[in-house]
């Protein structure tokens, strides 16, 4: 079993930006997707952003434009960077690897100050 471990959550303010990290204990490629999901106080969790084996992104509407993932195939680690943040974008923020059985990570509190 691979174990994902988020982190580079905190407070930020409106406007600013950061980047989340998810380090895998093993091989990022032992998924077939790798995806950030978050969870905003009181809502549902929702996808935020993805990227397939192949290396092919998808966003989120309310994210497209202001975000990127990416991955470091070397240090088994995805990347989640989102610019221009918004307090909307507060929330707990989770690494998921996709195999047909999903694997969570613990999630990494997010929270952009207006």
């Amino acid at each position: 079993q691979v174990q994902l471990v988020e982190s580079g959550g905190g407070l930020v303010q409106a406007g600013g930006s950061l980047r989340l990290s998810c380090a895998a204990s093993g091989s990022i490629f032992n998924f077939n997707v790798m995806k950030w999901y978050r969870q905003p106080p009181g809502k549902q969790r929702e996808l935020v952003a993805l990227i397939t084996k192949p290396g092919s992104t998808n966003y989120a509407d309310s994210v497209k434009g202001r975000a990127t993932i990416s991955r470091d195939n070397a240090k088994n680690t995805v990347y989640l960077q989102i610019r221009s943040l918004k307090p909307e974008d507060t929330g707990v923020y989770y690494c998921a690897g996709d195999r047909g059985v999903i694997e969570w990570g613990q999630g990494t509190q997010v929270t952009v100050s207006s």
